[in-house]
């Protein structure tokens, strides 16, 4: 996937760092998840990173998050025994699914989104271009080729790691393939969730 960082200065999340636990690397909280131990002692994450407790983050990605369950990273964070499976990876990618289709289905109901082929088509052409080009993951090559070369012209971002069903089920509609969005806050957040969820689905470095 191609997400690129080309959003208005105004609309960029927050740019705190964190440390990874795995790797030590600091990273920007945007391309981290943070977890918690809840009360029984069970690690869940916390993808919007509003749970209350001590965080602890790791580096998006399904390799990363793995090596911790399976090295007891999250214990020796917690400085205590706590419990997680490897189930939690998958977990992971599901919330990042929810929460994107949820901002989806928010920017629609707020007018800021742009659906089908045609439609799409025209307003990468226009004088303002969208913030967002999105793409379901298993959309026909042939739309796809054309969309993707016209939002690489115009600098528009690219989000392709959802699919057609998923894409569908956020906005209500039948066989959503394009789609776009306006530069703004829903925009931004689309983004950073789509390069983390690019870490559990297998298509890093694109």
């Amino acid at each position: 996937m191609s997400v690129q960082p080309a959003i208005a200065k105004e609309t960029i999340l927050s740019v705190r760092e964190r440390s990874c636990i795995v790797t030590r690397a600091v990273l920007p909280e945007e391309k981290l998840v943070r977890f918690v131990v809840d009360p029984q002692g069970q690690v869940i994450p916390d993808v919007a990173a509003k749970l209350p407790g001590r965080g602890m983050w790791l580096s998006a990605d399904r390799a990363t998050l793995e090596r911790a369950v399976e090295k007891g990273h999250f214990s020796r964070a917690a400085k205590a025994p706590v419990a997680a499976t490897i189930d939690i990876v998958n977990r992971v990618e599901t919330l990042l699914v929810e929460r994107m289709c949820g901002d989806l289905g928010l920017a629609r109901r707020a007018g800021q989104l742009v659906l089908g082929f045609e439609n799409v088509a025209r307003a990468l052409s226009g004088p303002k271009p969208p913030a967002v080009l999105l793409e379901a993951s298993d959309g026909a090559d042939d739309g796809r080729r054309k969309l993707l070369g016209m939002a690489k012209n115009r600098g528009v971002t690219v989000i392709d790691c959802l699919t057609r069903a998923e894409m569908s089920l956020a906005l209500g509609r039948d066989n959503v393939v394009h789609a776009a969005l306006k530069s703004g806050r829903l925009s931004a957040r689309l983004a950073a969730d789509a390069r983390r969820l690019d870490g559990f689905r297998g298509k890093q470095g694109a």
